[in-house]
């Protein structure tokens, strides 16, 4: 194994949007704790506008949508920590290996990019679902944010899982 990276800065860009995942699934988590009352509130008001034209006066499928949306919006506190932790945590084996050329770089921030990118999409599909009045529908306009969030994770857990087979596999070098 080689030794630790001397210059963390080319895995930098990683490690700062890793961070900020796990900084926005954090302060999700804070909001939600200081102003549950007034986040429900806002997403009622958001289905109460629509309600006679999308839910066409079915309280029973608002009410569905609201309660689906705020769980979406705790899947984003969940994703940011979790999947920000995972970035996180393989861009620092990264630099435990030692290695921060071209692909470890790359992973480094596509991980990090996108479990920050994952995150928003579980919160705009949550925030926008009871104006739409559908779940579904809100998830499918914002595929544009959550299928390139999640094939960024992909890619990053991918490289990282190839860099490191590399290190551990390759013949040593002298």
């Amino acid at each position: 194994m080689n030794h630790p990276v001397s210059d963390p800065r080319p895995l930098a860009p990683g490690i700062i949007l890793a961070l900020l995942s796990i900084s926005f699934g954090f302060l999700l988590g804070g909001a939600f704790g200081a102003a549950e009352d007034a986040i429900k509130g806002h997403l009622r008001s958001s289905a109460g506008a629509v309600f006679e034209t999308v839910y066409e006066g079915d309280a029973e499928k608002r009410d569905a949508v609201i309660a689906k949306s705020w769980s979406y919006m705790k899947r984003a506190h969940l994703h940011g920590g979790a999947i920000g932790a995972a970035a996180l945590s393989s861009i620092v084996l990264l630099g435990l290996f030692g290695s921060a050329g071209f692909l470890e770089r790359v992973s480094a921030v596509t991980f990090g990019g996108g479990a920050l990118l994952y995150t928003v999409f579980w919160l705009a599909a949550g925030l926008s679902a009871p104006s739409v009045g559908s779940t579904s529908e809100a998830k499918d306009a914002l595929s544009f944010l959550a299928i390139p969030g999640a094939g960024l994770c992909l890619l990053g857990i991918g490289g990282t899982l190839l860099s490191i087979l590399k290190q551990l596999f390759a013949p040593a070098q002298h």
